[in-house]
């Protein structure tokens, strides 16, 4: 997934009460952009959730090095 699709733009701030929300206006919003950005959206959300990490994310290798004892 390319990285742009997942920076979070923090210079739109909205401040509200949720019962204040038409539920319609969000639905609206989504239906304006693309399915992969609509993935992409989601993507963020359970990274967020999960607390994704990515440095930690990959499989962690450790190598050892051992000398064979010669008979």
């Amino acid at each position: 997934m390319a990285d742009y699709l997942l920076r979070l733009d923090r210079n739109v701030v909205t401040v509200g009460k949720l019962t204040e929300q038409d539920p319609l206006e969000e639905t609206r919003y989504w239906l304006t952009k693309t399915p992969s950005e609509r993935l992409a959206a989601l993507e963020l959300l359970r990274m967020r959730l999960a607390d994704y990490d990515n440095a930690t994310a990959r499989l962690q290798r450790f190598y050892t090095v051992t000398e064979r004892a010669s008979r």
